[in-house]
């Protein structure tokens, strides 16, 4: 009898710590808190991101997806010429991602030490000949933009859209003078949406945003002046598994989606 009183004792017991555990799991769960990064830790919080002035329409959507995805986050979102970001990130400026319209900006931050690993490419961009809608000055090529009295807007060649200017140009074998130089895309391409210039090179993308007010005219030398976009988590960011989760968020197939149907290649 004493066995069996020991036996039913025991059994007892190891019911009542079943059942508690259970309690316990209706209460607080079990589940773990999901995580963006892979690495353990919660994103939530504000990811700050400083990208290419041509990310403008495709980045403010994507930012808004991921806040939708992770509820708690806020994304900030800073556009300018992407040489332009690159100093501020090197003189020290508090970000969180980068996200640049060439390589050479890019390794300008790498370079430095300020990138956590490295640069991924995620999209690409193509050139073309932004002119008013009707295209009134007759604009089919680049050797038109060297005509008499034609009005350019071109970004400086310190920023991606204005080397790559150069480039195309220079395959074209075409010397032309703008009569304006530009810090970013955006610039450029205000110039043509206001009537101030007959013409501007800037991304197919960018000229896709602003259809409703420019034409877009496609000439074979851009082939040779397609700019890479790399993407990267920054060293010193201030909310780095955020960061992280972003960037992840970038090179997924859904945000391709959102940037090849806004005129960039994939990769």
């Amino acid at each position: 009898m004493t066995v069996r009183r020991i036996a039913l004792a025991a059994l007892t017991a190891l019911v009542a710590v079943v059942l508690t555990g259970c309690g316990d799991r209706s209460v607080t769960g079990s589940t773990p808190p999901v995580t963006g990064d892979g690495g353990g830790a919660a994103v939530t919080g504000t990811v700050t991101v400083l990208a290419a002035a041509s990310l403008t329409e495709t980045f403010t959507r994507l930012g808004r997806d991921f806040e939708a995805a992770h509820p708690g986050t806020r994304v900030v979102l800073n556009f300018a010429g992407s040489a332009a970001l690159a100093t501020q990130i090197n003189q020290g400026a508090p970000a969180d991602v980068f996200a640049s319209a060439a390589p050479a900006n890019m390794r300008t931050v790498t370079e430095a030490g300020n990138g956590a690993g490295a640069a991924t490419v995620f999209v690409r961009n193509q050139l073309v000949i932004a002119v008013p809608k009707g295209n009134p000055a007759g604009v089919r090529g680049l050797a038109d933009l060297a005509r008499t009295g034609v009005k350019v807007a071109l970004c400086a060649e310190q920023v991606p859209c204005g080397a790559a200017a150069r480039t195309a140009l220079d395959v074209a074998r075409v010397a032309l003078t703008p009569v304006t130089l530009e810090r970013d895309v955006k610039g450029a391409l205000a110039k043509v949406t206001l009537g101030e210039v007959d013409a501007a090179l800037v991304y197919r993308t960018d000229a896709r945003s602003a259809a409703a007010k420019v034409d877009a005219v496609e000439f074979p030398e851009s082939a040779e002046a397609v700019n890479d976009y790399p993407i990267v988590v920054l060293r010193h960011a201030p909310n780095p598994a955020g960061a992280r989760a972003f960037v992840e968020h970038v090179r997924s197939d859904e945000a391709l989606r959102v940037l090849t149907d806004a005129g960039f290649q994939a990769p």
